[in-house]
Order: C-alpha cells, then structure tokens, then sequence
C-alpha cells in the first residue's frame, strides 16, 4: 500500500505513547525534590540560636569556681544548678577548685566526689582567700590540664551564672588578649580603669599561660586577688582588648550599694547569693526549673508548687 504522507503508528506505538507521560512527570518531580531539598532547610534539623552571631565556630570556656573542700553540700547544689544548663555556642567545663586536703574526712569524700564527677582540681597551697590562691590557680593550668581552653574563668562559689548569655556575650569577642568580667569601682563603665571584681572575671589563655611564665604575677601574690590579676596584667601591659559586661553581672539586689540592683532578663551573673531564700529567688525569677514536666511520680510538684509560694 502506497504511504498518504501521513506517519503510520503500530498497534504497539500506540500503546507506548501514554506510558511515557508518567515516566516524564515521575522524573520531574524528583528533580524538583532534589532541588527543593539543596535550597531549602531541613525542616526536621535541630536549630540552635548559632546561625545568629558572626561566627558558627564553638570555643571553649573553662570556668574554676574557687571554693573549699568541706562545702560538699553547697557543691552539690551548684552542680544541679549548671547541670542543667548548656550553650550550643561553647564547650563549658566547670572544676571546684581548692588547696591541698588536710582531714582523712576531705580526703575520702573528695574522693568519691572525684569518681562520680570528676570535676575537682586540688592546687598545691594552703587553703586561703588573699594569700596566692588565685594565682597558684592560674599558673598551674598550663601544667596540670590535658587540653588548653579559649578562656579560663575565675569564680566565687556564691554567684550564679547563665551559661548561655555568658556564652552569648564571649562568642564574638577576640580569643587573645582579652580580660572579661564586671569593673571595680562599681559606678565606672570604662573597663581599663582598675580591675575586675573577683565574682567571675575571665581571661584568654595566653594570659593564663602567661601568669605562668612571668615574674610579674610570680613576685606579687599577697593581697586582694581581683585587685591583683589587674595589677599584673597593667604592669605586663597586657589585655588589650577589656570587657566590662554591666549591667548583665552585678551584685544580688540591696547586698553592696552602687554594685546590685534588681534581677533583670539580660542577667549573666548574679553575685553576693548568701542565703538559700536569695537562691531560691534567683532560681524561681529566671524559671530555671522550667522544663519540669507533670508527672504521677512527682506527688504535688508542678509550676504552682514552686512559683507561688512566698520566699
């Protein structure tokens, strides 16, 4: 039969035809997938406040709280306190830090402490507030810990600390030369006048690694320790870069004149906690216990029962 011009289609292309749409759009549609998946956000990832600063690159912190060794008790509570807080930000180590042991009692309750925890430093000194603790404290890291830290943190066990507002406020700021805290005097914003107050002042490791090293801090270990680090570091000319965080540390309200004032959401540390009804404020004012969930095991502990009775 002569060809009209027109195609000829088989019995079998006509059954192809219709099958081949499917496959199209089947392969469409996965590439749309593909794409959408490239430019778009894992809805199910876990998201973290990181994206907001300048940098996404964790440091670490490593925070001693200088106390003494028969306060197992308060020890114990500071550690439910920052137990339950972390920061996606940094790598927070916390140590009680205190001199050598002199009771067979320290010794085996210590002990027991350090293998649960694992979070206890015992300087070579005698026990002491102005008398070289700080800096025996500061001089021996550089010897005694198995990894270095970004920065090395100074603390009173009688403050508290918001790990992921302190973490917030170091994140962007120079990992050399840096000395952090709360200025003294009081009313002074400037952070190169004297010296940060002994309630939690932080410094870079290459000044710890420094006071290590120097005659300076070496030959001068008698008196008021914050006083002390200040003077070290302006004798050595060092800490350029100083950060004064007020109003965010300050004294507990009504403890010391011109250095507290009332508890406030931007809070990184609170100091001066004396008493367990001051605690229990700070703790009930910044909804630490908040994730407490209801429960049949918990007979009467919920929200309510914390937060409205009266301290």
């Amino acid at each position: 039969m002569m060809n009209s011009g027109k195609p000829i289609l088989n019995m079998n292309q006509k059954r192809l035809v219709p099958t081949k749409l499917p496959l199209m759009a089947s392969a469409l549609i996965f590439l749309i997938f593909i794409v959408f998946n490239l430019c778009i956000k894992n809805p199910f990832q876990h998201s973290t406040n990181v994206q907001n600063y300048p940098s996404t690159k964790p440091f670490s912190l490593l925070i001693g709280i200088l106390t003494r060794a028969d306060k197992h008790e308060h020890r114990h509570f500071l550690r439910l306190i920052y137990g339950i807080q972390s920061s996606p930000l940094a790598q927070i180590d916390l140590k009680f830090v205190f001199c050598n042991l002199t009771k067979q009692e320290q010794r085996v309750l210590i002990a027991l402490e350090i293998l649960k925890f694992n979070d206890i430093i015992i300087l070579n000194c005698s026990e002491n507030m102005n008398d070289g603790k700080t800096y025996t404290y500061f001089s021996s890291l550089p010897k005694i810990l198995s990894q270095t830290y970004d920065y090395v943190m100074k603390a009173d066990d009688d403050v508290y600390f918001r790990l992921l507002p302190l973490a917030s406020s170091l994140q962007p700021l120079p990992r050399s030369d840096l000395y952090y805290g709360f200025v003294i005097p009081c009313q002074s914003m400037n952070p190169f006048v004297s010296y940060m107050s002994g309630m939690g002042f932080i410094l870079s490791w290459d000044l710890v690694e420094w006071i290590a090293n120097s005659e300076i801090p070496r030959n001068d270990t008698y008196g008021p320790e914050d006083r002390l680090v200040g003077n070290w570091l302006n004798r050595g000319k060092k800490a350029k870069n100083r950060v004064s965080n007020k109003p965010a540390m300050y004294d507990y309200p009504g403890m010391n004149g011109r250095c507290s004032h009332e508890l406030i959401p931007e809070t990184i540390a609170v100091h001066r906690l004396k008493r367990w009804d001051q605690w229990l404020h700070v703790i009930r004012y910044f909804n630490v216990t908040k994730e407490l969930k209801t429960s049949k095991l918990y007979n009467g502990l919920n929200y309510d029962s914390i937060f409205n009775l009266k301290i």
